[in-house]
């Protein structure tokens, strides 16, 4: 049956040790390490209209209950609320092994029942595409934060919305100071103040490396204003960043953020 694959920007099988071998040491010593799990973060750039409508059908009905079934325990998926290339959705999948990084899209292409629930989004003729792009990215959990935390369930006021933030470094060396900076104390601090993390990265393929990225939630504007402006005040913060080898010039070449709206059926 000619389909157009689900996870066609995924890692295949066959090419995961190639890919692989291309990251830096570290980065493969990062995931290697037992109980920490493996991240993969994709962004579909969709059109307006029927695209969302079909790419949330899927979604929904077929791709996230598969996925389950395969074996990737949680499927976080978000509107994008304020960033460029809108509407694009951000799909988080969790996995516990880079085993099932590589295995999960031949899981999928044996489902029937997600192949039956999704054949209008993974048969779309290239004349009405369910999608315009996919981009993918592979990342490792910090030691310090080795799993995924997802926040409790909102009170369904839908204010809640989450931070996506990536920092970018002119070298690895300089990515894995920043790391250590982060479990050194910067991701206790953020707790202290009521930024919450859902999860921190190293990443280990995908665009704009070496970089981290990682996940907040808040509960509204507010608190995300009020938690972020207690932390930069924080003067234990203000110590940690003057440490040597810890300013920002030395070790930080590049911040971006979106901010994010979970869909009603996403898993976190």
């Amino acid at each position: 049956m000619k389909r157009r694959e689900f996870l066609a920007s995924s890692l295949a099988t066959a090419g995961l040790g190639t890919l692989l071998a291309g990251a830096d040491a570290g980065a493969q010593e990062s995931g290697s390490s037992p109980g920490r799990q493996f991240y993969e973060l994709r962004l579909y750039h969709l059109r307006r209209g029927p695209q969302t409508e079909l790419f949330d059908r899927f979604f929904s009905q077929a791709a996230i209950p598969a996925l389950n079934r395969a074996g990737v325990e949680r499927v976080g998926v978000f509107n994008l609320a304020v960033g460029p290339d809108s509407p694009t959705m951000y799909v988080l999948l969790t996995h516990q092994s880079l085993e099932s990084v590589a295995a999960t899209a031949d899981r999928l292409a044996a489902d029937a029942d997600y192949l039956k629930a999704g054949a209008e989004f993974i048969d779309a003729p290239a004349a009405n595409p369910a999608y315009l792009r996919v981009e993918s990215s592979l990342m490792a959990a910090f030691a310090g934060m080795p799993k995924l935390e997802a926040p409790p369930k909102g009170d369904g006021s839908k204010t809640r919305f989450f931070e996506l933030r990536t920092y970018e470094s002119h070298s690895k060396k300089a990515n894995k100071k920043k790391i250590e900076m982060f479990e050194h104390g910067e991701i206790a601090l953020f707790r202290r103040h009521g930024l919450q993390p859902v999860f921190f990265g190293e990443t280990l393929i995908g665009s704009r490396l070496p970089n981290l990225t990682y996940l907040l939630v808040f509960e509204n504007r507010e608190a995300h204003d009020r938690n972020w402006s207690a932390f930069v005040s924080d003067p234990d913060w203000n110590k940690l960043r003057s440490a040597p080898g810890y300013a920002d010039a030395e070790i930080v070449c590049n911040i971006s953020n979106v901010f994010l709206r979970p869909a009603a059926y996403s898993q976190i």
